[in-house]
């Protein structure tokens, strides 16, 4: 049902909005569609590392938005429309699909209950076995792969992105140093950043901008 690479997994769902009109009586609250209160919860959500979704063990990147129809489909292309509106989830990540939906469930369960609430049979779900079998209800093949990311760990690729970071500030401002002065400030630099360690120090999980992103403090 999705793209899977070495690792990396590839999953779209799309969630089916309650229907709404004139003659259904559960159209939307507060004379809102249901279409509509879904994207005011989302507009509620944070983004980058605010997201809920940067809770989400080995997330590599998650999307949702809402799709109110598709026209033009096919080639040549030919009029038709969708049922009904969707929300639509993709995700990128790491391991396998079931675990990593309880792991969604358990970090952002407000979350995906707010946003999920107008979307047809998420009424019965209640608990992460529930959660994993509506998404595999919802699941559509993925047919675009994000390819921007390696197949390894979350922590391995936050590390990495760290590290590419730290290596370039030190060769700039090491630049024309003797080779003495240049190896004691590297074996500290080897001593501060751990490469080895993917506890910390590491590259924050959604963060956008340098200044945010570095997480120091850590478990060994």
């Amino acid at each position: 049902m999705a793209n899977k690479r070495g690792n990396a997994y590839g999953l779209t769902v799309f969630f089916p909005i309650l229907p709404h009109g004139p003659q259904n009586s559960q159209d939307g609250v507060n004379g809102q569609t249901f279409a509509a209160l879904i994207r005011y919860e989302l507009q509620r959500v944070g983004c980058n590392d605010e997201s809920p979704m940067a809770q989400v063990p080995n997330t590599y990147l998650a999307r949702f938005f809402v799709l109110n129809d598709v026209v033009h489909q096919g080639k040549p292309a030919h009029l038709e429309h969708l049922n009904s509106n969707y929300l639509v989830f993709s995700s990128n990540f790491h391991g396998e699909l079931e675990p990593y939906l309880e792991g969604m469930w358990n970090a952002i369960q407000d979350t995906i209950q707010a946003v999920l609430q107008y979307c047809v049979g998420f009424e019965n779900v209640r608990d992460a076995p529930g959660f994993v079998e509506y998404i595999k209800k919802c699941q559509v093949t993925t047919t675009f792969y994000f390819s921007g990311s390696t197949e390894d760990s979350l922590a391995e690729q936050l590390k990495g992105l760290y590290i590419k970071q730290e290596l370039s500030a030190f060769a700039y401002e090491n630049q024309g140093k003797p080779a003495a002065e240049l190896q004691a400030a590297f074996r500290e630099f080897m001593k501060r950043t751990q490469p080895e360690n993917l506890a910390g120090p590491t590259w924050k999980p959604g963060a956008h901008r340098l200044e945010d992103a570095v997480v120091e403090t850590y478990q060994k």
